[in-house]
């Protein structure tokens, strides 16, 4: 039996292309797969994302599923390319995993954003995620957006704080201690 037609012809997710100076946000690609999975396997890089590394086969799943936010929700995660290098160094963008916490966010975009350290302190963070905050002003409806942070991050602690973010909840996921923080119109 032949499959339907629309099983064969699936368009791909539109993910907008977004620039700053230094930074291209663009759509996930499979050459991303080495640098993003390099990225998971470094102590520097996971040690507030639940502190323990993962395999690239999760790091594929994850870029999967930044391109099914796109076409399921209309928003999601871009990845972050340096200009100077053409090199993928991170993400940036918004999602919802319907995550088991109290309070809730499922439902809100939450905003969430991930470099490898080796371009930590060059500002690209705040490009990227004011790149991101300036699209999602501008197409999405909500009129919050949340992210949680490890207590311990001082420096995502402290981009949240610079672009409006505030914490509005303390709370346990995975067993271990989160900030939720919010960003309201």
């Amino acid at each position: 039996m032949k499959p339907p037609l629309s099983l064969l012809a699936t368009p791909a997710p539109v993910v907008p292309l977004l620039e700053t100076p230094d930074l291209l946000l663009r759509g996930p690609r499979l050459s991303d797969l080495p640098d993003a999975a390099a990225m998971h396997t470094d102590p520097d890089f996971y040690r507030f994302l639940g502190n323990k590394p993962q395999s690239q086969e999760d790091v594929w799943r994850r870029l999967l599923g930044q391109l099914g936010h796109w076409a399921m929700l209309g928003y999601g995660t871009w990845a972050i390319e340096e200009k100077a290098t053409g090199r993928y160094i991170g993400g940036v963008g918004f999602f919802d995993f319907q995550r088991d916490l109290t309070p809730s966010i499922s439902g809100t975009p939450e905003a969430g954003w991930v470099l490898t350290p080796s371009v930590h302190g060059r500002g690209f963070a705040s490009q990227a995620l004011q790149a991101a905050l300036a699209w999602a002003e501008a197409h999405l409806a909500a009129d919050r957006i949340t992210c949680i942070i490890d207590p311990d991050n001082v420096a995502s602690l402290r981009l949240a704080d610079k672009f409006g973010f505030r914490e509005f909840a303390r709370t346990t996921y995975h067993d271990d201690p989160i900030v939720l923080l919010e960003r309201r119109r």
